[in-house]
């Protein structure tokens, strides 16, 4: 399966910048659906309310799905690989 990486930069509500990808099935390109997927992830991180639009999360590239990553897309639609901040 192939998946797309959208990378993400948040600014959290203590000011510092969360770095996270949203990974999603290449063949969902519906923007609205996969912001939704990063608020639903903001949620679980006390971040609800925070700006996440287009300006904050850009596709980047196509690559291969990971064996890590592959339950969460199966059973939520995405995979959140946290990169800086999300703590």
């Amino acid at each position: 399966m192939e998946v797309a990486v959208w990378d993400t930069y948040v600014t959290r509500k203590d000011g510092k910048v969360m770095h996270f990808d949203i990974i999603v099935p290449a063949d969902l390109t519906d923007e609205k659906i996969i912001l939704a997927y990063g608020r639903e992830y903001l949620k679980t991180k006390g971040q609800e309310g925070q700006p996440l639009t287009s300006e904050e999360s850009k596709y980047c590239h196509t690559e291969k799905i990971k064996s890590t990553w592959e339950a969460d897309i199966r059973e939520k639609g995405y995979f959140i690989s946290e990169m800086e901040n999300c703590d």
